[in-house]
């Protein structure tokens, strides 16, 4: 069946040089197999994305396709693979070399030598008394580190690792290819190596080559104060060692605050939602308060409502990039009195009736009377 590669790509027959190139990026980024590892469907669809691409970017080809159709093209390339030298080729002339997904290319890393090691993440829970005072944690990860028994190295006792035959040392091949744009040299890591550079012809028996061991490992991390939730804190070189001696990577330390059982942070600032007697309120009243610091008082002023705020100044968070701290805000709640006795009943019937104010009538029924004689 002849492929209609306009229908491919997904563009029209009338489409510029510029959509169609937009239009197999796009394609090519969500059906290159470093995107879609194991999958030979993928794969394949990735195959003839490339194959239409070759033909319509060239507009000679291009032409011929559009009178004769897939006869007028003659043979070009390899079947199902229209670079010659591999997949990744187009990548080399679109993104400067290497697969664009970081993996399976062989030309994105160029560095030789022994790797870097993989950055770490791990979560720390603190409470809200951490961030304010600032702290010291401990920090639990499960990371490579250098092997004991050959220093990093890999190489068994008595012996040392030999220079790479294949790139000599350097960690790279350089591979010319034939692609659209022409003849390209690329520059890949060598399969032999790894990139490393070296070859050990007897591995440490403890580390099995590699120069490094998996193991549990304590870190302690500073806190500053004034750090909020979701904030990462990093810790340079305390990720997992690179193979063979490679530099150690990152550790990313996600802050994670416990809930507090009075405060809720906004910003610099602590909000409480401070409940008080309706007699409080409607009187005024001075009032213990504790904050994280020392303990201060607390001056609800006469006819206060819910929703009033009152501020404790200078006792919230720490700024983190600054100087000073943010502020205790505390929102009255004024809670209504109730299950009220005869007597007190009574003086706030006599209170509404000395302020004018329409209230339900005492409750006389028999039920009234029964819950009168036990109150």
């Amino acid at each position: 069946m002849a492929t209609d590669h306009y229908q491919v790509l997904g563009v029209s027959r009338s489409a510029s040089a510029d959509d169609i190139k937009k239009a197999y990026r796009r394609l090519a980024r969500e059906y290159h197999p470093d995107a879609n590892p194991d999958d030979a469907e993928a794969e394949a669809r990735f195959k003839e994305i490339a194959n239409a691409y070759e033909v319509l970017s060239d507009p000679e080809r291009r032409a011929r396709f559009d009178r004769f159709g897939d006869d007028g093209l003659g043979g070009s390339g390899t079947a199902g693979d229209p670079f010659g030298g591999g997949i990744n080729d187009i990548f080399d002339a679109f993104f400067g070399g290497g697969s664009p997904f970081g993996g399976g290319g062989g030309a994105g890393r160029t560095q030789s030598g022994p790797p870097r090691g993989a950055d770490l993440e791990t979560v720390l829970e603190i409470d809200l008394d951490d961030i304010v005072h600032g702290s010291t944690q401990s920090v639990k990860v499960r990371t490579a580190v250098a092997c004991d028994e050959c220093e990093g190295v890999g190489a068994a006792a008595g012996t040392s690792p030999s220079t790479c035959g294949q790139c000599g040392g350097s960690g790279q091949v350089r591979q010319v290819r034939r692609s659209i744009l022409g003849q390209m040299v690329t520059t890949g890591i060598c399969d032999r190596c790894s990139g490393l550079g070296s070859e050990i012809g007897s591995p440490c028996p403890t580390c099995s080559g590699e120069g490094r061991n998996v193991v549990e490992k304590i870190y302690t991390v500073d806190v500053p104060s004034g750090v909020d939730h979701g904030s990462t804190l990093r810790l340079t070189g305390r990720g997992a060692v690179g193979a063979r001696g490679g530099a150690s990577g990152d550790l990313y330390v996600h802050v994670s605050v416990r809930p507090h059982e009075r405060f809720q942070r906004d910003g610099d600032d602590l909000v409480e939602d401070l409940h008080i007697a309706m007699t409080q309120a409607a009187l005024g009243a001075t009032l213990p308060y504790e904050t994280f610091d020392v303990p201060t008082e607390l001056v609800v002023p006469a006819g206060s409502g819910t929703g009033d705020m009152l501020f404790v100044k200078g006792q919230g968070v720490p700024r983190l990039h600054g100087r000073g701290r943010g502020n205790i805000i505390v929102r009255l709640v004024v809670d209504t009195p109730t299950g009220l006795s005869s007597d007190e009943d009574a003086l706030l019937r006599e209170l509404a009736e000395k302020r004018g104010e329409q209230i339900a009538p005492r409750d006389e029924s028999w039920v009234g009377r029964i819950k009168s004689a036990f109150s």
